[in-house]
């Protein structure tokens, strides 16, 4: 496994180990050991999520507040994404910062996004099944986001051939000045 820091402290993009041969390929996931090693932190993840969505489709940006916020290891089982993050961590030489990656199923790249960020993806394939893990149990009453076209965050969202597909909920998030920092 490779890890490769970002500009955010304790934010890393994860290269599993891909082994390939005529019949596929195989790679660990994750290992807690190695990544206990390789980032310095220790995370116990508790939950798993997957969803499934259409090209077009934009989440977020979601947040966790208080004692539910999460850490998350994030990845593409299937299809493409554009993955933003938004610091959020009230002390952080970064806060209101934000980050675009890529994410998809040829390079099998990871992204671990430490508690304290708010975090959303537009599909750029036909569909993405998207798998994360999570080091806190969702908690409803401790949701939280950001607009995803706030005009002070500014986030580069790819032009694509359709619409984005926003929920209702998502499209009545506060603006990033609305939100405290966590």
């Amino acid at each position: 496994m490779k890890v490769i820091p970002t500009k955010f402290t304790d934010c890393f993009i994860i290269e599993p180990k891909v082994f390939r041969d005529d019949r596929g390929y195989f790679f660990e996931s994750f290992n807690q050991q190695t990544f206990e090693e390789k980032t310095g932190l220790k995370v116990n993840f508790v939950q798993d999520n997957q969803s499934f969505s259409t090209k077009g489709v934009l989440r977020g940006l979601h947040f966790q507040k208080g004692n539910a916020q999460q850490a998350k290891l994030i990845r593409v089982i299937q299809g493409k994404i554009l993955d933003v993050i938004v610091d959020l961590r009230a002390k952080s030489t970064t806060y209101g910062q934000y980050m675009l990656m890529i994410l998809d199923d040829q390079s099998y790249q990871q992204l671990f996004i430490p508690r304290g960020f708010a975090h959303g993806f537009l599909v750029l394939s036909e569909t993405v099944i998207f798998s994360y893990k999570c080091d806190n149990f969702y908690s409803k009453s401790d949701e939280g986001g950001i607009i995803y076209n706030d005009p002070d965050l500014s986030i580069d969202w790819p032009k694509l051939d359709i619409e984005f597909i926003v929920s209702e909920k998502d499209k009545l998030l506060p603006s990033f000045k609305e939100i405290q920092p966590l």
